[in-house]
């Protein structure tokens, strides 16, 4: 029996569901009074991080997700401005 969802529905899932699983584990580790436990949330953090990156490429090699190529003037005045905030801050 087939499932009836196809390969793109179910990235696009994984892949929304990854994006609030990284929201939740953000907010948990904010939010720890325990560094051990707070040191635990951030691990999963960063895994959760990983499997999203790794949904979203998938999703980006199989044309799923297309990313048009950004300006690269626009791409340097992004660097420049973040770039400034680092140095003030």
């Amino acid at each position: 029996m087939e499932n009836g969802y196809t390969d793109k529905e179910i990235l696009g899932d994984a892949l929304a569901t990854e994006k609030t699983s990284t929201c939740n584990y953000n907010t948990y580790s904010n939010e720890c009074v325990h560094n051990e436990v707070r040191d635990v949330m951030l691990k999963i953090l960063a895994q959760e991080h990983e499997i999203q990156n790794t949904v979203f490429n998938m999703m980006h090699e199989k044309g799923y997700y297309p990313t048009p190529a950004a300006d690269e003037k626009k791409v340097q005045e992004i660097k420049n401005k973040f770039a400034k905030c680092c140095k003030t801050a």
